[in-house]
């Protein structure tokens, strides 16, 4: 795909797990590692197709109602609890930054840009990989699973992180359309769509068919350039 110049925008939001990192397969690994005792493991592919996108309390109830199995609020939080340990588990390998993601950060954050972080993880989850990429401070905002009652693609998360930026940028923030969200899932597209933001998406969990909703979509930031 051709390199793409996007036009200044006021702020950058920023997906997590499959625009930052490649950690959809240790999500998967973690799921696989609660829910396989308990018979209800499931391919790759019905991950891909059906729970990536999902918060994890979300992907839970999904899988308990595909069995007719009902999930109160009390397992729900200790099946969480248990596959974020499973997570951080698999992080003592270390992970790796997609192509071009921590430098447009680094970028973007020389260049004064407001940024926030948005994603349907739990920041258990997200910080010990932030601070493994050295941007842990790079994000005026953070916006994971514990702050949403909502997950992806509820817009519920994004209008969450766009009003905190604008409290913390009150002169440079105006509305959701001149700002900018980062996503790699229809459900991220639509859940940032829902808030009145353009959408780049990247090609790195689906192919651009499934992505069409976005306003631009490339196969890598390295091939992005967000204009100054």
């Amino acid at each position: 795909m051709e390199n793409l110049s996007l036009p200044r925008h006021e702020a950058v939001l920023f997906d997590f797990d499959g625009i930052l990192v490649d950690s959809e397969p240790m999500h998967y690994r973690a799921f696989i590692e609660v829910l396989d005792p308990l018979d209800m493991g499931f391919p790759w592919e019905e991950y891909v197709g059906i729970y990536m996108g999902f918060d994890d309390r979300d992907a839970f109830r999904e899988a308990f109602r595909a069995k007719g199995i009902d999930l109160d609020d009390v397992n729900l939080a200790k099946l969480v609890a248990a596959k974020s340990r499973a997570f951080l588990d698999g992080l003592r390998a270390g992970v790796t930054a997609y192509p071009g993601a921590v430098p447009m950060i680094e970028s973007l954050h020389a260049a004064g840009r407001p940024m926030a972080l948005c994603s349907g993880a739990l920041r258990s989850d997200i910080d010990p990989i932030l601070a493994q990429l050295g941007v842990a401070r790079r994000f005026d905002v953070i916006v994971s699973a514990d702050d949403v009652r909502r997950s992806k693609p509820d817009p519920e998360s994004y209008v969450l992180a766009f009003r905190r930026l604008s409290e913390a940028h009150p002169t440079s923030l105006t509305v959701p359309g001149n700002s900018i969200a980062v996503e790699d899932t229809p459900a991220g597209i639509r859940s940032a769509k829902g808030a009145g933001l353009r959408v780049l998406a990247v090609t790195n969990s689906y192919g651009p068919g499934e992505l069409a909703e976005a306003d631009w979509i490339a196969d890598s930031l390295e091939n992005v350039r967000i204009m100054g």
